[in-house]
């Protein structure tokens, strides 16, 4: 018996959310399963947080205690085998035993993807949030400049969610463009239920003109979620990068015939 864990990798598209649930299917049920078909053993899988429905991620992480023979590579392998397409787990590792995905997290990266055209483009639905208004970038960049430190954001939550504290801290809070998206990446210590889906659609309301920069420092002084802007949709949401304390899946990722990509060095 070991312990391993995975960066994983998926399209919220075909789950109803990361977490198990009766009756639809979650990203933990797909990889639970496709353990049991590999294993023949019901395994738990612990991963660092939840996801909705529709909500991505390029680095979700999640451990679990596996009985088998198989090296880490060959076991990846079979397991994205029984995965179908729309689940990767890109790197998994033994690690010690006593890690946990989400009681050793320390923070989260998170990305929030806008595209701006006047028509709806025809590829990739369900992966981005169209806007067809013109967005003013310097008045987001002041109004996310808010963001930064340690806050309540009680605002900026979903009513119903229950924590200990609304207070957490934001590291890094940037705007990027690039053509015709815009991409919203925000890290913290931890974020709240919605939080960065309401962190970006303040910023999209900002962008537009609904609302002014210092909203944000309004609604953070008040805590009051109506002074924050719309939560988002899901669809352009990923979770970009779980951080930890200790090394996790260091080095390029070397297969028989090299790391994948135009230059192997």
């Amino acid at each position: 018996m070991r312990t391993v864990r995975m960066r994983i990798a998926y399209d919220g598209r075909a789950y109803f959310g990361w977490q198990r649930q009766d009756g639809f299917l979650s990203v933990q049920e797909a990889i639970e399963d496709a353990l049991f078909d590999l294993l023949g053993d019901t395994i738990t899988l612990h991963g660092s947080g939840r996801t909705d429905t529709g909500v991505h991620a390029l680095g979700q992480v999640a451990h679990c205690q596996v009985a088998s023979k198989l090296g880490d590579d060959r076991l990846r392998h079979a397991l994205n085998a029984r995965l179908g397409g729309s689940t990767v787990i890109e790197r998994l590792e033994t690690c010690r035993d006593d890690f946990h995905a989400r009681f050793d997290a320390r923070g989260k990266r998170y990305a929030y993807v806008i595209w701006t055209s006047r028509f709806k483009p025809p590829l990739g639905h369900g992966m981005y949030h169209w806007v067809r208004n013109s967005l003013d970038l310097g008045a987001m960049r002041q109004a996310a400049a808010a963001f930064l430190g340690e806050h309540d954001f009680q605002a900026f939550s979903n009513a119903g969610s229950v924590r200990h504290t609304t207070v957490r801290r934001i590291q890094s809070a940037r705007l990027m463009a690039r053509h015709n998206r815009v991409v919203f990446v925000v890290q913290g210590n931890g974020f709240l239920y919605n939080m960065v889906r309401t962190m970006a659609g303040t910023l999209i309301e900002v962008g537009t003109g609904r609302l002014d920069p210092e909203c944000v420092n309004r609604a953070l002084q008040s805590g009051v979620r109506t002074d924050a802007g719309m939560t988002a949709p899901a669809a352009g949401l990923y979770l970009v990068k779980v951080l930890y304390n200790e090394p996790v899946f260091a080095g390029r990722d070397r297969g028989p015939h090299g790391a994948p990509g135009a230059f192997d060095f």
